[in-house]
């Protein structure tokens, strides 16, 4: 399997989606509704490129639903920062309207905000399929992650229907994500 051929094919696919917005939509709805059962006060997200899903909207009502409710722990939002030294992330808070600065790869990450240890982590999947392993953009910085973390947090592999890959073939170092959602609802685990 040529992982990078097919990373392109499927963010190619992803960009050209003609109803994007409409399975956003439909996977906010997921989100929202797979999140009610969740006792999680930490959750690490991602910030959108190339297409991808974009949890923020959903995490912040989230967010929000717990001030609401007068939750006993208030809840925080963590995206990426890359730690270039040791190749894996750490998630620092963020807020709409925190201060944001680009990383190395110009994606934007917060700026200057608290360090943060997720319960849970969404991860955005280029491609996903069977057994809960999810096709990233090869640089292996969640693996790393994931298998640094202690507690390792769950995990949940965002994507759309079009990621899905039915023959996909994980590698040795891949490890399976606990849980993986899309437009159509939760496709792992089945």
């Amino acid at each position: 399997m040529d992982k990078a051929a097919l990373r392109r094919q499927l963010i190619s696919q992803r960009l050209a989606l003609p109803d994007r917005q409409l399975a956003a939509e439909a996977l906010q709805r997921v989100l929202r509704l797979w999140l009610l059962g969740r006792t999680d006060t930490v959750i690490g997200a991602y910030w959108s490129i190339k297409g991808e899903f974009d949890p923020l909207p959903a995490l912040h009502r989230w967010k929000e639903d717990g001030e609401l409710l007068d939750a006993p722990e208030r809840r925080r939002i963590g995206l990426p920062v890359i730690d270039k030294q040791h190749k894996t992330l750490t998630f620092h808070a963020w807020y709409p309207g925190c201060e944001m600065e680009e990383d190395a790869y110009g994606i934007p990450k917060p700026k200057n905000t608290e360090l943060l240890s997720p319960t849970l982590l969404f991860v955005p999947c280029v491609g996903y399929g069977p057994g809960g392993y999810r096709l990233g953009y090869g640089g292996g910085f969640y693996d790393r992650t994931l298998a640094a973390l202690q507690p390792r947090p769950a995990t949940v592999g965002l994507g759309y229907t079009v990621g899905y890959i039915d023959d996909f073939e994980p590698e040795a170092h891949d490890l399976p994500l606990d849980a993986i959602l899309n437009d159509n609802g939760a496709i792992w685990p089945v």
